[in-house]
Parts: structure tokens; C-alpha cells; sequence
């Protein structure tokens, strides 16, 4: 008997529905005609073993416990779960072969591996395991993901990688969070104090910005724009472009922050001959965008219709288990295998019939062609979210709700484009001196709108939410050439103000997530990142942002992510170290290097380890002043956080 081991139910159902019939539904499993069973975790049937499973005394926070650090690992049957845990445990131990059904990531390796590796299994039938990736639910997918079963040992990487950051979580979450809570009640904190490897720096993003804000001192600055007319009388604008001489009278934004100098400079060209000293045009191709993953997914969401990554999420959650509209939601990739290309015909038939405003989209489509996205090569275990070859009739009694609907047309609307042509503009440059002045024009005129027909503007709006319009000119620049003589017919100051940066967004902050080097100060992590890397996972990133608005940490004001006083408080008088995503940024590009092979467990977990006795000595200095008065009452934190305080000592919390 082969035993299918799923992440969860409703995937666990998509295989059985392929496999040889009558079923037989048991307890927990269900049973195929020629005997093979299909059963399922629901999520993580196994955890984090409690400080206390290691110590009893570790059951009271007490800072002279820390830092605790496990010899040897534990993990621990979740109580909600036990029953479904025994069921798989018999399973397992009667089967002759197991298949890993996890999800196509490291969080859903590591789960199904888990259970196996818990219940005992020889390690003869561990080496013999297979791995079924399984992206698209839909019968005909799950069937050719079955005929492609891979050894399960090929991704011990990637289970590795999820261990070292479930342990890491861990290590770093138990300690600081009962140092913090401890330290914060010391000072007059009503509450616990929750720290973690991600939340905190993902926390601190938000703080730094609000009071870069809140200190923010406008600035005049001061730009001049002329009016230069040919020998034909045809006039056009320009801007002066500052010389090097000119830098000590700019910022760092090469803005010029001297009104006498942009005076002089008015006063210098009016009604002053000049020439043309260099005339550019170039033809630019744009390809189209790549496919969504989903941090991008939700990204253009919020921009497009507001929607927090956590609503996104769930949205896709919905339109891959139950309508199986789209193929698996959580994936980080942009790419897409060769072989889907022999699908597009019926994927794109789906949309016209799932998507009626794409109708139009869809028969413009060249099916013939073939974008960037199409590489094999930066395809592993999971590609780009697109559509499946499903449709589901708009009339019909499992018709989409509004949101599935609009992320549905926008992930599909990301896979049509990719049957377009490029987009085409001609960019235009005009150089000109006057009185020893520097003054540009520049013009961008579109040729082909290629992919961007697919996002019209609409009442003044564009529903592309990467909209550059307003980069192409209303007005042609003349036909000039080098040589070509001028005359500055006016010249205008333009005074200015310096802005603060903007508040946080959903979409800004996702950003901020997955583009996180651009956050990173220390210019040697900076450079070991990748701009793609980032703090979180593409599972994990809409819970952590959740759970900062849990902890009181974020509100919203509108549109707007700001923090509140608590989480101010918290990031400021923690060491500098912890609210900076440095740190956990060189984590996670450590964590994927363990998936590539390129280092081992050992090579992170053991400079981690010795780090954390360093940042408890740091945070133990910390006095929580700010704090004092601030917090509520613990049973307001939920039933999964309550905990009882007992002098200097808390329970702890799940």
C-alpha cells in the first residue's frame, strides 16, 4: 500500500479524485480501489517543544534562565490536532512506500517530513520516499504530477533550510520576548512584550519612517526652466542642469539649495543666445512584466484595490482550493516552465469564459509568442501564479465574489501579456548652452503600445498600477540638430519644497519586505544581498504584518500603516541592532543559501546561537521608561496568550 501524505485536506482530496475508484472514506483517509491511501496533516501537526518540556523550571519567566538553548531538539504533538496525528501514525507505520504531498515549498517539505521522521520510520523506507509537487489542482495536473514523482531526498536542503529558521524563530522569539516582557514590566508595561525575528525589524521599518516624519524640516530648493526658440521661431522648454561647480550649493538629491545661485543663473541666459550641442533619439523596447508571485500579487492589489496581503491571501487561498482557478498561491517564483506553453490555448479559452472583460484581451493574444517568464531554468519546485486551465461560468451557483474576481483579472490579465508585443517609445534628448548653461529637453513619444494595450486608462485613472504615463510628452520637441543656434526667450526660478517620505502602505510595506537591501545599512550585508531577497517568506509575510496590528504595534490610518505609541516605544529603546533588518536580512539570505547547498545547518545556527548570549547582555541594559503606563491587562491578548503574573515571573505564552 502507498500511503499520499497531503498538507491538508483539501489537497489530500485532489489526489484521491485521480486515484483509481471506488474510494473508501475512512476516519482521516481515504482508501483508493487498488488499496493505495491518501491522508493529510492540517498544517503543522507538530511544534516547538515549550521551555518547559526542557526544564520544568523554564515554565516560570525568570531572567536568570536565559538564554535557553536546547541540547537536542524536541517537537511536540499539537493537543488540536492529536487525532489526526495518530490516524497518519498508523498509516504510515502499515504502508509499504510514502509519497510527500506537501506544499511546493520548504514550509511544506519540512511538515510532511516532520510527521515521517516523528513516527519512527527506518530509515531504508525514509531513503525510499517520494515527492509529489503538486501546483494546480485540477485532475489533469495532479494526474501528471503523480506520473512525476521525485525522490524525496533531492529536497533534504530545502527541509534543512525550514528547520534552521523554525529553530532560529524560536531561539530568537522565546528569549527576547520573556527578557523584553520582563524588562518592560520592571518599568510599568501591562502586557507581553512580544519580539521576533521578523516582526521586530519588520516593526522597526514602520517606526524609523513615522519619526523621519515627525522630524522631518522642509527645505526650499530651487530649479530654473527656459523657453529656448530655433532660427525657425519654433519655441520649447528646458531644464537647467546644475555643473559640478554647483555642488556645494546642492543636497544630497543634487537639488539646488541656493536661491541666489538659481537667480544668477536666470539673470545670466535671459534673451541670450545659444546653440545645440547634442541632439539623442533612441527607439526603447519595454518588455512585459513577468507573472505575479505572491508578494507582487499583493503588492499590485493594494495599489489597485486597497486590499491588505492578508485579504489577498485568503482571496487566493480561495480561487486554489475551492474554485482551482489559479495554480499555487504562495509561490516566490516569476517563472514558468517550457512545457505550460503547450497549455496556453486552453488557459487563456478559461479566461474568456471566467473573465468576460478579458474576452477582448484574449483574441488580440499571439499565442505563438514566447516572453522571458518561459525558463526552465529559474523554475524549482513551484512557478509563477497564473490561471489553470479551468473556467467557471459567472452565472453559475459557484460564481466569484468581487474580490476573487478582481484578483483573478489580475493575475490572469499578468499571464495574457505575455502573449504581446513589446512596448515601444522613442526617447528624445536635447542638449543646449547658454551662457556657459547647461539646459535639457527630454520627450518620450509612444510608437506600439504592445502589452500596454491591456491597461487602458480609465475616468484619469489607469488600472495598471506600475502606470508611467505621465513620463510621455503632450508636446513635440523640434526637429533640431548639433549646431543648431538658439535664443533663450525666458528663463523662470521655480522654488520648491522638499517632502517627507511618505507614510507605510500595505503595498509599500510588502515592498519594503521583499526589497529589503534597500533598508540595510551596514554596506557590507548590503552587499551580500540580492535585491530580491527579503525578510519573511511569500507565506508568511500578510501573517506577520497581521499579527504587528494583533499586538497593537501598527494601526491604520486610512490607507496609511503607522505605529503606535507601544510599538514606538518598543523600537526605540531597543538596542539599535534589533530594529534595523541587518541582522534577520543576512539570516534569510544565509537560510536560502542552505537551500542552494551552499552552506550547512551548522554554518547558521552556530554564530546565531553565540549571538543571542550578546544581544540578551544588550537588551538586559535596557531601561523600558517609555513603556511605563502603556499596555493592557494579559487576557486581553487572546486566549492562546494568556499568562499569570507572579512577581518578576510570567507564564509564558503560546
Amino acid at each position: 500500500m502507498i500511503l499520499y501524505i497531503a498538507e491538508k485536506p483539501s489537497l489530500g482530496r485532489a489526489v484521491a479524485d485521480v486515484l483509481p475508484k471506488p474510494h473508501k472514506k475512512g476516519d482521516g483517509f481515504i482508501e483508493a480501489g487498488n488499496g493505495d491511501v491518501v491522508s493529510w496533516c492540517i498544517g503543522h501537526l507538530l511544534e516547538q517543544a515549550q521551555p518547559e518540556a526542557y526544564n520544568p523550571d523554564y515554565k516560570k519567566w525568570v531572567i536568570d534562565h536565559l538564554p535557553i538553548v536546547p541540547d537536542v531538539w524536541k517537537l511536540e504533538i499539537k493537543p488540536k490536532t492529536r487525532k489526526q496525528f495518530t490516524i497518519l501514525k498508523k498509516l504510515i507505520k502499515k504502508a509499504d512506500g510514502l509519497v510527500n504531498v506537501g506544499d511546493p515549498d520548504r514550509e511544506g517539505q519540512i511538515l510532511i517530513d516532520e510527521v515521517i521522521n516523528h513516527c519512527g520510520v527506518s530509515k531504508a523506507k525514509k531513503l525510499a520516499t517520494q515527492r509529489c509537487l503538486i501546483n494546480d489542482l485540477n485532475a489533469s495536473a495532479v494526474k501528471k504530477s503523480l506520473n512525476n514523482l521525485k525522490s524525496n531526498t533531492e529536497f533534504v536542503p530545502l527541509a534543512t533550510s525550514a528547520l534552521a529558521r523554525a529553530r532560529a524563530d524560536w531561539l530568537y522569539g522565546i528569549n527576547m520576548t520573556r527578557l523584553c516582557t520582563l524588562k518592560g514590566q520592571g518599568s510599568g508595561f501591562k502586557g507581553v512584550l512580544s519580539v521576533g525575528r521578523v516582526q521586530t525589524p519588520l516593526l522597526g521599518l514602520v517606526v524609523h519612517r513615522d519619526l523621519d516624519i515627525l522630524n522631518f524640516v522642509t527645505k526650499p530648493f530651487y530649479e530654473v526652466m527656459v523657453t529656448l526658440q530655433t532660427e525657425k521661431h519654433e519655441t520649447f522648454q528646458a531644464k537647467w542642469k546644475p555643473s559640478k561647480s554647483c555642488e556645494d550649493f546642492m543636497d544630497d538629491a543634487k537639488r539646488v539649495l541656493s536661491k541666489k545661485l538659481a537667480e544668477t543663473v536666470v539673470a545670466k541666459v535671459s534673451n541670450q543666445p545659444g546653440k545645440i550641442t547634442k541632439v539623442t533619439e533612441q527607439k526603447k523596447k519595454q518588455a512585459p512584466p513577468l507573472p505575479y508571485n505572491l508578494s507582487t500579487l499583493q503588492i499590485d492589489a493594494a495599489k489597485r484595490f486597497s486590499m491588505s496581503a492578508k485579504q489577498v491571501l485568503d482571496t487566493c487561498q480561495n480561487l486554489y482550493e475551492r474554485h482551482k482557478l489559479i495554480t499555487y498561491p504562495r509561490s516566490d517564483s516569476r517563472y514558468l516552465p517550457t512545457e505550460h506553453l503547450n497549455e496556453a490555448a486552453r488557459v487563456t479559452e478559461a479566461i474568456t469564459k471566467t473573465c468576460t472583460t478579458l474576452s477582448d484581451a484574449v483574441s488580440h493574444a499571439n499565442l505563438k509568442l514566447k516572453s522571458k517568464a518561459w525558463n526552465d531554468s529559474k523554475v524549482s519546485a513551484h512557478h509563477a501564479i497564473i490561471p489553470t486551465m479551468k473556467a467557471i461560468n459567472s452565472k453559475g451557483s459557484s460564481r466569484l465574489s468581487r474580490d476573487e474576481l478582481n484578483i483573478y483579472e489580475l493575475i490572469a490579465r499578468q499571464y495574457l501579456i505575455q502573449f504581446y508585443p513589446s512596448f515601444e517609445y522613442a526617447d528624445k534628448s536635447i542638449e543646449s548652452e547658454v551662457s556657459g548653461g547647461l539646459f535639457i529637453a527630454k520627450q518620450k513619444d509612444v510608437l506600439a503600445q504592445g502589452w500596454k494595450a491591456l491597461f487602458p486608462q480609465s475616468k484619469g485613472k489607469s488600472t495598471n498600477a506600475k502606470d508611467d504615463s505621465k513620463e510621455f510628452s503632450a508636446k513635440q520637441l523640434p526637429n533640431v540638430k548639433k549646431g543648431d543656434l538658439v535664443t533663450c526667450t525666458a528663463a523662470n526660478l521655480i522654488e520648491k519644497q522638499t517632502t517627507p517620505p511618505a507614510h507605510f502602505t500595505d503595498a509599500t510595506l510588502l515592498g519594503a519586505m521583499t526589497g529589503i537591501a534597500r533598508y540595510v545599512n551596514d554596506p557590507a550585508i548590503k552587499k551580500v544581498l540580492r535585491e530580491t531577497d527579503g525578510i519573511g517568506t511569500e507565506a508568511t509575510r500578510a501573517g506577520i504584518i497581521e499579527l504587528l496590528f494583533t499586538r497593537e504595534y501598527l494601526t491604520r490610518k486610512g490607507k496609511e500603516i503607522r505605529a503606535t505609541n507601544i510599538g514606538i516605544q518598543l523600537i526605540t529603546s531597543l538596542p539599535e541592532s534589533m530594529g534595523y533588518p541587518d541582522m534577520t536580512a543576512h539570516w534569510e539570505s544565509q537560510l536560502e543559501a542552505i537551500c542552494k547547498r551552499e552552506i550547512s545547518y551548522g554554518n547558521f545556527m552556530q554564530p546565531m546561537t553565540q549571538g543571542l548570549q550578546q544581544l540578551i547582555n544588550d537588551v538586559g541594559a535596557v531601561e523600558f521608561t517609555g513603556l511605563n503606563g502603556l499596555g493592557k491587562a494579559p487576557n486581553k491578548w487572546g486566549k492562546k496568550r494568556k499568562f499569570t503574573k507572579k512577581k518578576s515571573t510570567v507564564k509564558k505564552r503560546v
